[in-house]
């Protein structure tokens, strides 16, 4: 389970620090949500929110796409924010916001689109989480996010585990995490419940690329020594373990070497819904 007082604090400042190799490692599945995103605006879309923005790059991608609206970027971690931020210097019609997004939403209304890459999982209570965000948006606005599908359909969650002692056969869960959302039918039961009118999802299968460079190897066991589940295993893990955990991370990595990348078969869901007209 991860938390709200996780993003403002330990989790949200390695995020930070690895905003760009967290950016690289969906670099397969950007261009299926900003078509996404793209076919949702209307010429009529003016106020877009990014949900849980992370470093901004999709509130950047949207904004350069469609100059005519306005784009804001919500996320708890204040160290992404700054990022955020800074990389937007030059782009007029993005900014960010450091908040909690169910908070901050009602303060935007009324808005025409709601986006978010990996951003939504995350909500303790989903159903009154996405309802402040249909009571905040325009009469016509549409909510599009990307979440990951199953964990067994993403090698780089299951292998990672596994190589450092944890358990992929643990029953499925909906607390908040990577996973949270992974059953469609669970989602569509949220959306309904809570305000929106939602599409059958769109499943894409793409590669999660963990490394890359003159040695990829080493550059995805450093940064899954970060980021995932393999991270807190073996940043808990006593010396000697530590070690074990590390090769056998490094074996797995070395098994999804293609040329200069590292990249692991992986799967999400984009999610299109409309605010219900009821």
């Amino acid at each position: 389970m991860t938390t709200a007082q996780d993003w403002t604090g330990r989790i949200g400042d390695v995020w930070a620090a690895e905003w760009r190799r967290t950016d690289r490692s969906f670099t397969n599945l950007t261009p299926h949500l900003n078509a996404a995103i793209l076919s949702a605006a209307t010429p009529q879309t003016r106020k877009i929110i990014d949900i849980g923005c992370g470093a901004g790059a999709t509130s950047l991608a949207t904004a350069q796409a469609l100059p005519n609206a306005q784009i804001t970027g919500i996320d708890l971690s204040p160290n992404l924010i700054e990022i955020a931020k800074h990389r937007a210097e030059t782009q007029t019609n993005a900014s960010f916001e450091c908040a909690d997004i169910a908070a901050a939403a009602p303060n935007h209304a009324p808005i025409d689109l709601y986006v978010s890459r990996h951003g939504v999982m995350f909500f303790a209570d989903p159903v009154t989480a996405f309802t402040t965000l249909a009571e905040a948006a325009a009469s016509d606005a549409t909510l599009v996010f990307a979440c990951f599908a199953d964990r067994a359909a993403n090698r780089w969650a299951t292998e990672t585990i596994t190589a450092t002692g944890g358990n992929v056969d643990a029953p499925a869960t909906t607390a908040p995490g990577p996973f949270a959302f992974a059953d469609p039918t669970y989602v569509a039961n949220i959306l309904q419940k809570s305000g929106w009118h939602a599409a059958s999802p769109e499943r894409v299968e793409f590669a999660y690329r963990a490394g890359k460079g003159t040695d990829p190897v080493t550059d995805a066991v450093d940064y899954l020594r970060r980021i995932g589940p393999a991270a807190s295993a073996i940043r808990d893990a006593a010396p000697e373990e530590r070690e074990c955990h590390i090769a056998r991370l490094t074996r797995v990595c070395e098994q999804y070497l293609n040329g200069d990348t590292v990249e692991f078969p992986a799967a999400a869901w984009i999610w299109t819904a409309r605010k219900s007209s009821e």
